[in-house]
């Protein structure tokens, strides 16, 4: 993970680049082919099981100004917050995981199964602009996704120039110095990390699927269009069953 980590800062030169369309595996774009894991957030822990699929409740993530960031938190550390905004408070985050890998991660707003879904996008993005085969997601450069409040970015900035006075003498990199020994607690796998001890506003870090990529985000809505869970799919399994063969990438 450590070299992928170093390759961080190469991409914060394209970050133009989370802005455009790339290319999927489907012959003509509609959402229901852009994943077929939207079943995974109405299945129990138990139906998860039985697919052979874990389900691994991190906790709540704290969701101060109600504005989300879904992305890569150390090779994207700016990345603009979602478009679509949902009330502040504290909402739940569940991975499912799948052949030794995070498959997607879900934060749940509100009870009930999704009557439909739409792909999350930034400020300025169409889905209507997309060609076949295309999607928006986030890019992927040091194998990590997470979920946090745009406000939050702040708070890590803030432990950012901490960590910094204490090293005067040599560069700070968050991950060797602040974030993986939250990580190493869950075998590297995920972390509830809360950057600024005492202040409100964490982030749900966790493993990236297969690691580099460019991920979707989707939305979750009921037929009211109110957002009820929000979905990474890291296109580990199809269909929402572990019994299929993996993905390899």
């Amino acid at each position: 993970m450590r070299n992928r980590i170093m390759r961080a800062a190469r991409l914060l030169l394209c970050a133009a680049a989370a802005h455009i369309p790339v290319s999927a595996s489907a012959a003509s774009w509609d959402i229901s082919k852009a994943s077929s894991n939207f079943e995974l957030v109405a299945l129990s822990d138990a139906e998860l099981s039985g697919r052979s699929i874990g389900a691994i409740h991190m906790g709540n993530v704290e969701l101060t100004s109600g504005r989300i960031v879904a992305a890569d938190p150390l090779a994207q550390p700016d990345r603009p917050a979602l478009a679509r905004t949902v009330a502040p408070g504290e909402y739940p985050v569940t991975l499912y995981q799948a052949f030794g890998r995070i498959a997607a991660a879900s934060m749940r707003f509100a009870e009930g199964k999704p009557d439909r879904w739409e792909l999350a996008v930034l400020p300025g993005q169409d889905p209507a602009t997309l060609k076949d085969g295309e999607i928006f997601g986030y890019p992927v450069d040091a194998g990590l996704g997470c979920y946090m409040d745009a406000d939050t970015l702040d708070l890590i900035g803030e432990r950012e120039a901490q960590v910094q006075v204490q090293k005067a003498d040599s560069d700070v990199n968050y991950y060797d110095d602040v974030l993986a020994s939250d990580l190493d607690a869950n075998k590297g796998i995920y972390a509830l990390h809360r950057p600024v001890a005492g202040r409100r506003g964490n982030v749900a870090v966790f493993w990236s699927g297969w690691g580099d990529g460019f991920y979707p985000v989707f939305w979750g809505l009921d037929r009211d269009g109110r957002a009820l869970v929000l979905l990474t799919d890291f296109s580990v399994v199809e269909n929402a069953d572990g019994r299929r063969e993996p993905k390899l990438q």
